[in-house]
């Protein structure tokens, strides 16, 4: 996958994952969104792009 593809996907998936931010869930578990970090998952998510983009498959 070329550079320009991977970054038309991560663009993409960003979109639909902001999208889906503001969409209302059906079931609101309060214990989830405590223990949810966001900061976290930012991170690791970085970290995979960045991995994958290094590696050629």
């Amino acid at each position: 996958m070329k550079d320009k593809q991977l970054d038309a996907l991560i663009k993409k998936a960003e979109k639909q994952a902001q999208s889906a931010k503001g969409k209302k869930p059906r079931f609101n578990d309060p214990t989830l969104a405590a223990t949810r970090n966001e900061e976290e998952a930012d991170a690791d998510r970085k970290e995979l792009f960045k991995e994958m983009k290094r590696r050629e498959f």
